[in-house]
């Protein structure tokens, strides 16, 4: 089965009346009301652009832009079969680190650790002349 992903684009009663026969053959009735199903939109600016397939006049798919003020869009719903949403405990995946080596090259558990140099290796740091 093919992944499914797109949006759903309700416009506002008022924006449809506006729109007219423009925006017409390409809405879709469904149980929420009229909406444009779009393959992808793009809200940045003061437009909503929208792409949405169609065809041309010998029939061939096409992507068709249609571009309508932001104050026209009551709600974008995305739809997509192709990942998991909501709240819900998922596999950490790549966020845990890797564990030390176990067997006989791993260090004994008494071993000092790596992470801070030992105070009592190195030379005694030098103090700062105060200042007059």
């Amino acid at each position: 089965m093919p992944e499914q992903h797109g949006y759903a684009v309700f416009l506002y009663d008022n924006a449809l009346e506006a729109l007219g026969a423009c925006v017409t053959p390409y809405l879709c009735d469904g149980p929420q009301g009229k909406h444009l199903v779009c393959r992808d939109v793009d809200t940045a600016g003061s437009f909503v652009e929208m792409t949405l397939l169609g065809c041309d006049r010998e029939g061939r798919e096409t992507d068709l832009e249609f571009i309508v003020p932001t104050n026209m869009v009551k709600l974008i719903v995305s739809s997509r079969a192709d990942a998991p949403f909501g709240f819900m405990p998922r596999p950490a995946g790549g966020l845990t680190t890797a564990l030390p080596p176990l067997g006989p090259t791993a260090s004994p558990v008494d071993a000092p650790s790596q992470a801070m140099p030992d105070s009592d290796a190195g030379p005694e740091p030098v103090q700062t002349p105060a200042q007059p």
